[in-house]
């Protein structure tokens, strides 16, 4: 079973300084954070904050690609978390043909951000990662750097790309 989630923003790995990607569900109860790559974040980053850039980046290439040759990404989906590594699959369709592409996670996102595709998330990769209870903050208790912070230093530098 999916479940239907959005990006919420970006943020760092204290230990690491890697970059990690935050994936909210719609309810807005919970938050997948995943630990991507510098290029991947810098590209999650230009499409959140709207920056126009003289030439394609390397994720609105493949959108401009997909566009001329027909192509609809239908959804994203990250199915799996195994040995701290995330999957994602990149659900296409051409021509009535539909084809699962293997991903990972932060090219699927970048991807899907630029195509308006919508991003879903396995249940069980939403269980066994680090979740974030987001009804403190919906009740004005805690922001989420705040709840971020509250996460042991265990969880944080586990995750790879």
């Amino acid at each position: 079973m999916f479940r239907k989630m959005k990006v919420s923003g970006l943020t760092v790995d204290p230990l690491t300084n890697t970059p990690i990607v935050l994936l909210k569900d719609m309810e807005e109860k919970e938050v997948v954070p995943i630990w991507i790559g510098f290029f991947e974040a810098s590209a999650i980053a230009t499409h959140l904050e709207k920056v126009q850039l003289s030439r394609p980046m390397t994720h609105d290439l493949m959108k401009n690609i997909l566009d001329t040759l027909g192509v609809q990404v239908i959804k994203i989906e990250v199915n799996d978390l195994r040995d701290n590594t995330f999957y994602a699959i990149i659900h296409l369709e051409i021509e009535g043909g539909h084809y699962a592409i293997d991903s990972r996670p932060s090219d699927a996102i970048a991807l899907a951000l630029r195509t308006n595709s919508p991003i879903y998330v396995e249940e069980e990769v939403i269980e066994k990662s680090s979740k974030i209870d987001l009804r403190k903050q919906k009740e004005g208790e805690e922001g989420l750097d705040e709840l971020l912070e509250g996460l042991s230093s265990k969880d944080f530098g586990k995750y790879k790309m």
